[in-house]
């Protein structure tokens, strides 16, 4: 590995995730000025963060918003699409039935649907958390599904000649043996549920960063659309490190994360060479 690269890698990794981001912002600095890009067809950085410091209590209050339609919905998307898997590996029945109805579902486009959410509840909050946990729980499902399938045989086989019970079964040997599918799912899952915020906010609200959206288009005010954008990004790549943080924190003996730290130690050994040389 090159100097360039043992200094890059020995960085923690938030920090090259922040510099990666910084480094975005300034080629899309330059290349607005040096192409000339008009700033309503593409706006500078600078005039998005000026947006932003013009008035950071308007935008913030509205993150705040979308932030928590987001939430609420993942975690309903989690409990639900949880025990909708632990019913489909239990019941061949639900398998055949409940399986082909979830993948039929998620065909279906969630914009069409979402008009629907807001006839049944209203303009509030909860089609705005129904429509976020609805396009996030089937990536949940599938890879919770196939966590809790993906046992070595030998092991069930071992649970039930010491009389384990399915609860038992599943508590101690399916549901550990399914984490990391499951957190490999909520990461995906996170993301989806951002945009279904996003997507109920279109159809019908008074607040939110899909709301600035829709008003800054009626008003041709493209960088407050970039600024509203530009704070998804940055809150999607927040929530989706926060889960990859707990997936950390809960599966430290998972082979992912022992290569990791593998590969850390690596790269803190070869920076300390590098110093001592």
């Amino acid at each position: 590995m090159n100097p360039i690269g043992k200094a890059w890698y020995s960085l923690p990794r938030w920090s090259r995730v922040v510099l990666l981001l910084v480094l975005s912002f300034v080629v899309w600095e330059v290349l607005t000025k040096v192409l000339a890009i008009k700033p309503f067809l593409l706006p500078a950085p600078t005039k998005i963060f000026a947006v932003f410091l013009e008035n950071p209590k308007y935008l913030l209050t509205h993150s705040w918003h979308t932030f928590y339609e987001t939430i609420f919905g993942f975690v309903v998307a989690v409990i639900v699409g949880v025990l909708l898997a632990i019913g489909i590996v239990s019941s061949r029945f639900l398998e055949e039935t409940l399986y082909v109805l979830l993948v039929t579902l998620n065909s279906i486009p969630k914009v069409a649907v979402a008009p629907l959410f807001v006839v049944w509840m209203g303009t509030g909050i909860e089609p705005k958390i129904a429509i976020a946990a609805m396009i996030a729980v089937f990536v949940i499902v599938i890879d919770m599904v196939l966590g809790l399938k993906s046992v070595d045989p030998e092991m069930i086989d071992l649970a039930r000649s010491m009389k384990a019970s399915k609860l038992q079964t599943l508590a101690r040997i399916r549901f550990p043996n399914a984490l990391p599918h499951l957190f490999a799912g909520m990461k995906v899952g996170i993301t989806l549920a951002l945009i279904g915020a996003i997507v109920g906010e279109f159809v019908a609200s008074d607040k939110g960063l899909g709301y600035i959206i829709l008003v800054a288009q009626g008003q041709f005010e493209t960088p407050t659309m970039f600024a509203a954008v530009v704070i998804l990004a940055i809150m999607g790549t927040a929530l989706f490190f926060i889960v990859d943080v707990f997936e950390r924190i809960a599966l430290p003996w998972h082979v992912s994360r022992r290569r990791e730290g593998d590969a850390e130690a690596e790269a803190a050994r070869l920076a300390a060479a590098g110093a001592r040389a």
